[in-house]
């Protein structure tokens, strides 16, 4: 071999090193395993068993007069709800998220006739979740279709949250039962329904909305936090809007982490920065999170037990509606934050919408009555659709899919 073959070896051997060197990973996700899938075609693939999975369910409702999905009973069967019901805005919202990203006007139809039947929602005044119920389905549907009977019938809704407010105590009044344990209860799922108001403030010119979910949202950063960014479940306030009470009602105990309800309080103080700017919901948001990541008995596929404080975390049933609400709370948190947190949340956000992508959650095509996730824990204690698919499971699964779809185009 003479030395000029030996010197372009050479020089090919180095550009081909510097080559290597230049393909970083991501920020934005981990390194693949030699068995992943990139992430955009795994959320590709997840988006079309979604859709496939939701015309499923629609045909199977459409027949059922006024009803929305529920659940499944023990032998695989679909449970349906009433209007009333408060997840009964969250397969609509499905509808519309998956319309929004495909195009498919089989499910735009789909999502507009399911969303009509939650019309009656708008003068419901008993209810603090009118903000689930409506936003997540005409809310989408006027973003996306812009009817002026959307317009009217969310404005609506939110004059009915508005009755639940005391301005004596500063806070929406969750739940009217269980009088004799609780005077006024406020739960931290209530962060959820602050954004109806915040809508209707804008587009109703109405200030006093925006203010009621400041005082909400600043009265439960003060009292339903631990010093080590949990939150409790309930909140109970005298007539004076002196705390007499806090518990934590669905989950292990008192003073244990139900897994969800840090999901809510994650979802609502990142969205709360999001529509009023102020520094201290981004604070909070960003101590739960880490209080979330940093947990002991956060299992490395980041599917979390139904509640933090179980004994064995590794055998306690998981509960893919908190990791599908975290999720997409931490892909939005992820634009808020500088860049190495950024990158953390959202490689954790990555790593648990593979784990519900998975064989494990994902359902079959045409199995799981027509849900897209399995294994979701709603009430423990009261044997309440534990173990099953839940809406709010698919829905918040469907919206950090997408978020995360529109972040790896940017």
């Amino acid at each position: 071999m003479t030395r000029r073959s030996l010197f372009f070896i050479l020089l090919l051997t180095l550009f081909s090193v510097g080559g290597t060197r230049a393909q970083a990973p991501s920020q934005t996700s981990r390194p693949q395993s030699r068995t992943e899938k990139p992430l955009a075609e795994m959320i590709e693939r997840a988006l079309e068993r979604a859709r496939e999975q939701s015309l499923i369910l629609s045909r199977a409702l459409e027949p059922l007069e006024g009803r929305l999905p529920k659940t499944t009973d023990d032998a695989g069967r679909l449970v349906t709800s009433d209007p009333g019901w408060w997840c009964s805005g969250f397969f609509p919202g499905v509808l519309w998220y998956l319309y929004e990203d495909s195009g498919d006007e089989r499910l735009a139809a789909y999502a507009e006739m399911f969303t009509r039947r939650l019309e009656e929602v708008q003068y419901i005044t008993d209810n603090h979740d009118v903000g689930f119920m409506l936003f997540c389905s005409y809310g989408h549907g006027w973003r996306l279709k812009a009817p002026e009977s959307y317009r009217q019938v969310l404005l609506n809704g939110a004059a009915s949250l508005a009755t639940r407010y005391d301005p004596r105590i500063g806070l929406i009044r969750s739940w009217d039962f269980n009088r004799e344990r609780w005077n006024y209860p406020v739960i931290i799922d209530n962060m959820m329904n602050l954004e109806l108001l915040l809508w209707a403030s804008r587009a109703s010119g109405d200030a006093r909305y925006r203010r009621m979910a400041v005082s909400h949202a600043d009265k439960t950063l003060k009292n339903h936090f631990r010093p080590d960014a949990s939150c409790y479940h309930v909140v109970s306030y005298d007539s004076r809007g002196r705390v007499e009470k806090r518990e934590t009602w669905q989950g292990l105990h008192d003073e244990s982490a139900w897994s969800r309800g840090q999901g809510w309080a994650l979802y609502g103080f990142t969205y709360m920065y999001r529509e009023t700017g102020h520094r201290r919901y981004l604070r909070q948001a960003v101590r739960v999170a880490d209080y979330l990541l940093g947990h002991p008995s956060m299992p490395s596929d980041g599917i979390p037990p139904w509640d933090l404080d179980v004994a064995d975390p590794q055998t306690a049933l998981r509960d893919a509606s908190a990791a599908a609400v975290i999720a997409s709370a931490l892909v939005e948190l992820s634009d808020h934050v500088e860049a190495p947190r950024s990158a953390r949340y959202r490689a954790f956000a990555e790593r648990q919408l593979r784990s519900l992508s998975s064989e494990t959650y994902l359902a079959a095509p045409g199995e799981n009555g027509g849900f897209i996730l399995r294994h979701s824990v709603g009430f423990y204690a009261q044997h309440s659709e534990v173990d099953k698919p839940l809406t709010y499971a698919d829905y918040y699964y469907v919206e950090a899919l997408l978020r995360m779809k529109r972040r790896l185009v940017r």
